[in-house]
């Protein structure tokens, strides 16, 4: 079996893939990802080190994809951040900064996020790590972040694409990424349910319990609208 590190690289999701699972509007992985141009003016990658024109997505791209997703709807530009990542890239990890638990879950981590953060003049919808009585301590999108992913030798090993469905979890060796109630993927079961299924058939012919159900039908209800609207 592939080591955590190696999972990093693996090519998981293409881009359109990407907007699909995590709910986001059409082209927004693109972006984030490989960068964009734009009347006559090219924007690099916030997630990759340069464009590379590639439409597949690493697993450790993907995690990062994740993170910038809780700051969509920040008050500044999720491009603002290529800088903060890029000195982290050379303190943390050469490609995947923010794929890995010290920048979030070690105080020296933390400590350092801040200090970039200072140096780049991070605008403050965007920070990582904020100043709460005399502590340094996670942002409350970063924290929503922590909380929706699995950490495995320190580096990110399952995400839920929503932080507050638990049941609903992404794994790189399980139904090639895709959102899945234990080994069951999610579309599998909303199918079922708009064919007339019931969520006590479902659970029965899954072996799934019938929270498992329900969590996978509230998280295909809650990525629904942003697929509707790319």
């Amino acid at each position: 079996m592939e080591s955590v590190v190696d999972l990093l690289d693996r090519h998981v999701y293409g881009m359109s893939q990407v907007d699909r699972v995590l709910g986001l509007p059409g082209g927004t992985a693109h972006r984030w990802i490989d960068g964009y141009d734009r009347g006559g003016r090219h924007y690099p990658p916030v997630v990759r080190l340069e464009t590379t024109g590639s439409e597949l997505v690493t697993w450790g791209e993907f995690v990062e994809a994740r993170l910038l997703a809780e700051y969509r709807n920040a008050g500044s530009p999720i491009q603002r951040l290529r800088a903060a990542v890029e000195a982290l890239r050379g303190t943390i990890h050469p490609l995947y900064p923010l794929a890995h638990a010290r920048p979030f879950l070690d105080v020296a981590g933390r400590e350092l996020v801040m200090r970039v953060q200072d140096d780049v003049k991070l605008e403050r919808d965007l920070r990582l790590v904020v100043v709460r009585n005399n502590q340094i301590v996670l942002a409350e999108r970063a924290e929503q972040f922590v909380d929706s992913v699995e950490y495995d030798d320190e580096v990110v090993r399952r995400i839920r694409p929503v932080a507050g469905i638990r049941e609903v979890v992404m794994d790189p060796l399980r139904q090639f990424g895709e959102p899945v109630v234990r080994s069951v993927r999610t579309e599998v079961i909303a199918e079922l349910v708009r064919a007339g299924e019931t969520v006590d058939g479902i659970a029965e012919t899954y072996e799934l319990t019938r929270a498992q159900v329900e969590a996978a039908i509230r998280f295909e209800l809650h990525r629904a609208p942003a697929v509707e609207a790319a």
